[in-house]
C-alpha cells in the first residue's frame, strides 16, 4: 500500500506527464473508464468544454471559477461537493481535454478526457485519471474513482444522445459535526 506516496510535484505532473499523455503510473489511485456513444464527435465535446453548462448534464460538478481554456489556465470546480483547483494541460478539440488539479492542498490528480469516434458515426468516450497525496488510500480507492467515472460517462452519454438522466443511488457522505 502506498500510504504515504506525494507523487512527483504538481508542476512535473503538469509537465512532464499531463502534457505528454501519461498519468503517474505509480499513484495509489488509477482509473480508466470508457463508453461508446450513439452521438458524434462534435456533440460529445460541445458537451465536456462547455464547462460552465456541466450543471445541465453532470450532476455531480460545477465549474466556480473559469476565464479562459487554454493550456495553463487556471479553473476551480467542485465535484461532489470537494474544492478543485485545476490547471488545463491539453485542449484537442474533438479530442482531448486534460488537466492537473489539487485538492485539499495535497491530493494531486491528472484527468484526461479522450474522444474519439467509432466506425458507426458515434463516440468513444474514455476517462483517465491518476490520484496520489498522502494517506489518500485511508479514504479513497480505485473503486470509488471508477464509480465516479462510470457515473459521469453514464450522464455524459444520456445527454449526449438525448436521453432523460436517471438519478444516481449514491449515498449522502456525513461529515462529523464540530
Amino acid at each position: 500500500m502506498k500510504l504515504f506516496y506525494k507523487g512527483p510535484s504538481l508542476t512535473e505532473l503538469h509537465e512532464e506527464y499531463a502534457k505528454r499523455g501519461r498519468l503517474d503510473e505509480e499513484a495509489p489511485v488509477k482509473s480508466i473508464n470508457s463508453v461508446t456513444i450513439d452521438a458524434p464527435v462534435h456533440t460529445v465535446w460541445q458537451l465536456i468544454s462547455d464547462m460552465h453548462n456541466w450543471p445541465a448534464w453532470r450532476s455531480d460538478a460545477r465549474v466556480t471559477e473559469l476565464e479562459r481554456m487554454e493550456p495553463d489556465a487556471n479553473f476551480r470546480w467542485t465535484v461532489r461537493g470537494t474544492s478543485i483547483k485545476s490547471t488545463f494541460a491539453v485542449i484537442l478539440p474533438e479530442q482531448e481535454l486534460t488537466w492537473t488539479g489539487v485538492a485539499m492542498g495535497c491530493m494531486k490528480a491528472i484527468d484526461r478526457m479522450r474522444l474519439a469516434p467509432t466506425a458507426r458515426g458515434g463516440t468513444l468516450a474514455t476517462i483517465e485519471e491518476s490520484l496520489s497525496g498522502p494517506l489518500l488510500t485511508l479514504f479513497y480507492s480505485d473503486k470509488k474513482l471508477r464509480k465516479g467515472h462510470q457515473d459521469v460517462l453514464r450522464m455524459l452519454k444520456a445527454a449526449a444522445e438525448g436521453q432523460p438522466l436517471e438519478p444516481t443511488h449514491r449515498k449522502p457522505v456525513l461529515l462529523p459535526q464540530r
